[in-house]
């Protein structure tokens, strides 16, 4: 019984392998004003070389096609150090026995050499890789899986995703082709291909984990594939491709305890890949659509203070006067709900949807105010440099007893102190009891508390009138912190 039940599975595991490496390569273009961009297209004899697939030989017809795209970036950088050297060596007589050491703790500059990997998108010799590989470089090398090393200039980078495009001065280089990483599932069989710590080219073979992850504070604009295939030091820019040998991400991080892969990687999907690329082909920089707001996720506590019936949609905790959400009509308090019919699930998802919206474009928002439905449209303007900040997240909630904080009145020397505009309400915060509610809640001494449950303060007894109320109601709060306005809810129980 055993015996069979293998030889089933073996049957059933050659069937299900030819099915999923059997598929041919699909081709794509990427333009910009100038020229063409072409990108790879293959067809299924192309993508199987050497024959038909079999389950005898795996992965190899899809690694055979894939690793001459995949490249080795050696990146160089001058980094500026201070000499720990000991003082004794300043002593004239120590200099006749040592030597001169050079003054003690003076800055010394060291040329450094650091490695990643990159991938060949484009027979014209453009190549996608991670913008922390090739950020402050002073020289770049590409080294080609046939041994040969180019000189690779950057054409762009944009650290916000940490995607770059380099480019080497050579033609009819081989590529890979972008998928549609919009199609991956979990569960999906990927590979990882890099220079892992300069061992040489590598493959690792894994699944999809989760796909959208998204509000890890690794990058500023967040989508990423997650998956299980070893990823490490040296393969950051990497290609991360399908079982038809599409890239469908670019290798970029990894959640580790010991600097290692613990199965736990991160790609940048290849559809933001290529919008990047597009970008900084097209315009030599990135161009973002900006609304005007700061936004937050609506947790239940929140929710429950807004009167809603369950946790959904985004906050907006600050609106950006004459911007284009305040023109539009968008008020403080405003509850997203969809963003041009898709739901707004969390506050990284709905800023990387406008943020990829090209200015003058539309934002067609639902949203509930005062517990009522409505729709208003915003025309997007044009994400100022300035303005390329993480929208700050809400604290988390804490249950203890009571806020434990002392509040003063708000005076206009301390709103000039903390750079507040003229005329802003508010009580300031004293003082936080360390492990009450308000701590755990990411309250801090400097805050000015603005609202309390939607009620406007001017003064300390208009905060002890508003924030009174029974246990197990949650208080939400308005704050103030260095000129921006973040929503707070502390739970009391």
């Amino acid at each position: 019984m055993r015996r069979g039940f293998h030889v089933r599975y073996w049957v059933a595991a050659a069937v299900l392998a030819g099915a999923l490496l059997g598929g041919g390569l699909l081709g794509t273009r990427i333009g910009r004003s100038q020229e063409a961009v072409p990108f790879f297209v293959a067809s299924a004899e192309e993508a199987a070389p050497g024959g038909r697939v079999s389950f005898e030989n795996g992965f190899t017809p899809i690694v055979q096609r894939v690793v001459p795209a995949v490249v080795n970036v050696f990146s160089e950088r001058v980094v500026r150090s201070n000499t720990q050297a000991s003082p004794f060596f300043d002593n004239p007589f120590f200099r006749d026995f040592f030597g001169d050491r050079g003054p003690f703790n003076v800055p010394r500059e060291r040329s450094e050499r650091s490695l990643g990997s990159g991938v060949i998108v484009s027979p014209e010799g453009y190549i996608l890789t991670n913008s922390h590989v090739v950020q402050g470089s002073t020289g770049i090398r590409v080294g080609l899986a046939d041994k040969r090393e180019l000189n690779g200039r950057i054409v762009g980078a944009d650290p916000k995703t940490d995607i770059a495009v380099i480019r080497v001065d050579e033609r009819n280089l081989p590529v890979l082709t972008l998928g549609d990483a919009t199609k991956v599932a979990v569960g999906d069989f990927v590979l990882a291909v890099g220079n892992p710590f300069g061992v040489g080219q590598t493959v690792t073979q894994g699944i999809v984990s989760a796909t959208g992850r998204r509000g890890l504070n690794i990058e500023q604009y967040e989508d990423f594939i997650q998956t299980d295939a070893a990823i490490n030091p040296g393969n950051s820019g990497g290609a991360l491709v399908n079982v038809r040998g599409e890239l469908i991400g670019i290798n970029t991080a990894i959640l580790t305890g010991g600097g290692g892969n613990q199965g736990v990687g991160f790609a940048v999907p290849s559809n933001m890949a290529r919008h990047i690329m597009e970008q900084i082909l097209k315009h030599g920089r990135v161009i973002r659509g900006y609304l005007g707001v700061a936004i937050q996720d609506v947790t239940e506590p929140m929710a429950q203070a807004f009167g809603m019936k369950e946790a959904r949609g985004v906050v907006v905790s600050d609106v950006t006067q004459g911007g284009p959400a305040d023109r539009a009509g968008l008020k403080r308090g405003d509850v997203i709900l969809q963003v041009n019919g898709e739901p707004a699930v969390d506050s990284a998802g709905v800023s990387l949807r406008i943020a990829q919206t090209a200015p003058g474009g539309k934002a067609r928002l639902r949203i509930l105010r005062d517990n009522r439905e409505q729709e208003i449209t915003a025309t997007l303007g044009e994400l100022p440099a300035e303005r390329e900040r993480t929208q700050g997240g809400p604290p988390e909630e804490s249950g203890q007893a009571r806020l434990g904080i002392s509040v003063q009145e708000l005076t206009p020397a301390i709103a000039r102190e903390l750079g507040l505009p003229r005329g802003t309400a508010g009580v300031l915060v004293s003082d936080v009891q360390p492990g009450s509610a308000a701590a755990e809640a990411g309250l801090q001494r400097g805050d000015v508390i603005q609202e309390v449950n939607r009620r406007p303060v001017r003064s300390v007894a208009d905060f002890r009138r508003a924030a009174g109320g029974r246990d197990g109601q949650p208080v939400l709060l308005l704050v103030n912190r260095g000129g921006s306005t973040i929503y707070v809810t502390i739970e009391r129980r």
